[in-house]
């Protein structure tokens, strides 16, 4: 079977313009996946209500055994919830909760845009307290 110099032509157009195509995430968004500084886990941040929510995508296997809530103690990092409303608070930055499995404590989150493939992550602890902060990088 012959294929038409037409489809021959749209389909060489296609493959042509596959390299160019956008990445899966959005200009001025922190939508999408980010190794975390250490590089022992992913954070994936996606659209939830009317700001951004993340989650652990991937990361060494563990319980939250830190948690406040002794309920919750058991279940694995891999999945739970570590950034919350986080909803815009000036150019390419957005401020919320993050959760912090390490020490089971609730910060004040602010997250910022560090050109395409950076974010940084801030965590205060409520009430004017100590701030730290970590750069991420864009895994996908």
């Amino acid at each position: 079977m012959k294929v038409s110099a037409i489809a021959a032509a749209a389909l060489s157009g296609l493959l042509a313009a596959a390299p160019l195509a956008a990445p899966a995430f959005a200009a001025n968004s922190p939508a999408g996946e980010w190794t975390v500084a250490d590089g022992s886990a992913v954070v994936r941040i996606s659209k939830c209500g009317g700001g951004f929510c993340g989650f652990v995508a991937k990361g060494q296997p563990g319980k939250d055994y830190r948690n406040p809530d002794p309920r919750k103690r058991n279940r694995s990092v891999i999945g739970i919830q570590v950034m919350f409303s986080m909803k815009p608070n000036g150019a390419n930055a957005w401020t919320g909760e993050t959760y912090n499995a390490e020490d089971g404590q609730i910060y004040i989150g602010t997250i910022k845009l560090a050109g395409d493939n950076g974010l940084e992550v801030q965590g205060c602890v409520p009430n004017g307290g100590v701030c730290g902060s970590q750069n991420w990088t864009r895994a996908r």
